[in-house]
């Protein structure tokens, strides 16, 4: 059995030696596709830490608001202010995209906030019996005052919720300093309740190796998803093999031989399962030693790489599973190759190496939960991310094992029934 399946092996070898145009591209393309893909995303990800976004800033108040507002934007290394606009140039100018965003701060801002909290602090003192200047206890009618944020039609949304976030964020701080030195004034206190510090605040708790800090970049991201995309493209070359085998007559050899049909299965699966491996090592490869040459992170792998080879030995049975099936139903390489590469790219974009999965519609995220590259990306991101082990990522491991054991029985049984008499 075992000679068997060493011949099988040696035949793929064989098969493979004659189209070594075809092996050299499954080795480079990749190659190419994640430095190209690496450093176009990490070259996006500098650009925006260190330029800022200039935006238009036009103010009609001119007093501590508008004042503490323009200082919050100033202080902030996402934004750079440009105040030479008056409103209605401002809005064209957006309008037409010369600018991402412009913010119109109101006329007497400053003053009608100041009289509204003044009358309602005393309103509140006098209340309590303490004396206040009853001149200034009055009704005071509260009007709000619009801050105008004008934004590009092109804008992203998320980009707009994070702006408006941030300026309510300012303008609730503020409005809370003027409320606490109300207070004060009209208490005498001597304390600075104006600078009183937050009760409570956030901090965000990232994880750490050692003493310093785990902070993900485009290469682990990259790494591990253009390395599945590429054991999944090998789907292409086993399909197209397979689909020669019927048309050259090797496939009748093979059925008419005294070699059980699944030891052929089997030795197909050995020789892909090996170049799957080759190629993440490839590409891991470039990501420990090539990458910091061309000023990306590096990819860090330590204590982890018997973990990776794991996946990525499950992740190669499911594409070889795929492939078998597809190069054994298919009858012609017109069929196999255009359908196979496309299914690879389909899988590819709902099992999230393009988009992240979490930014899908929910019944697209339920569709990709499907993806066998799904389960082998969430697979490495647990590892490489989550520091998980074998343990946490058995999950996946079954699956893509399941559906590599579901392709090649579906593949046999169809070859048995078109091949019976």
């Amino acid at each position: 059995m075992l000679y068997k399946l060493w011949r099988s092996f040696i035949k793929e070898i064989q098969l493979l030696k004659r189209d070594s145009g075809g092996i050299v591209i499954i080795f480079l393309m990749p190659l190419l596709l994640i430095i190209t893909i690496t450093l176009i995303q990490d070259s996006t990800f500098k650009n925006l830490e260190g330029s800022k976004i200039p935006i238009l800033f036009v103010d009609n108040d001119g007093s501590d608001i508008s004042k503490s507002i323009k200082s919050e934007f100033e202080n902030s290394k996402t934004f750079e202010l440009i105040t030479n606009f008056k409103e209605k140039d401002a809005e064209k100018a957006v309008f037409a995209g010369d600018y991402q965003m412009a913010i119109v701060i109101p006329e007497n801002l400053t003053k009608d906030l100041n009289s509204n909290i003044d009358a309602k602090v005393q309103t509140i003192v006098s209340s309590f019996g303490l004396e206040t200047d009853s001149t200034a206890v009055k009704t005071i009618s509260a009007k709000t005052k619009d801050i105008h944020l004008y934004f590009d039609p092109a804008t992203n949304t998320s980009f707009k919720n994070s702006v408006m976030n941030a300026v309510s964020k300012m303008v609730f701080q503020i409005e809370n300093k003027k409320i606490y030195k109300a207070f004060q004034d009209q208490l005498g206190t001597e304390d600075n309740l104006e600078e009183s510090k937050n009760l409570i605040s956030f901090k965000e708790i990232k994880p750490t190796k050692g003493d310093k800090e785990i902070i993900p970049n485009s290469v682990q991201h990259n790494v591990p998803a253009w390395a599945l995309f590429a054991i999944f493209f090998i789907v292409v070359p086993l399909s197209i093999n397979l689909v020669k085998e019927k048309s050259q007559g090797t496939s009748v050899r093979v059925r008419v031989s005294p070699t059980p049909y699944y030891i052929h299965i089997l030795g197909k699966t050995f020789t892909y399962l090996i170049i799957c491996i080759i190629q993440f090592l490839l590409m891991v490869a470039v990501g420990i030693w090539l990458f910091p040459y061309m000023d990306l992170p590096q990819f860090d792998v330590s204590g982890k790489m018997f973990h990776l080879i794991i996946v990525t030995l499950f992740a190669g049975l499911a594409a070889i599973g795929f492939g078998i099936l597809l190069g054994t139903v298919a009858n012609t390489q017109e069929q196999s190759a255009p359908f196979g590469a496309t299914s690879v790219v389909v899988l590819a974009a709902i099992g999230g190496i393009w988009v992240p999965v979490f930014l899908m519609p929910e019944f697209m995220q339920k569709i990709a939960n499907l993806s066998p590259m799904n389960w082998g990306l969430n697979a490495y991101y647990d590892i490489i991310l989550r520091n998980s082990g074998i343990a946490e990522i058995a999950p996946e491991l079954c699956f893509l094992f399941l559906f590599y054991i579901m392709m090649v029985t579906i593949s046999l049984f169809y070859e048995r029934k078109q091949n019976s008499v």
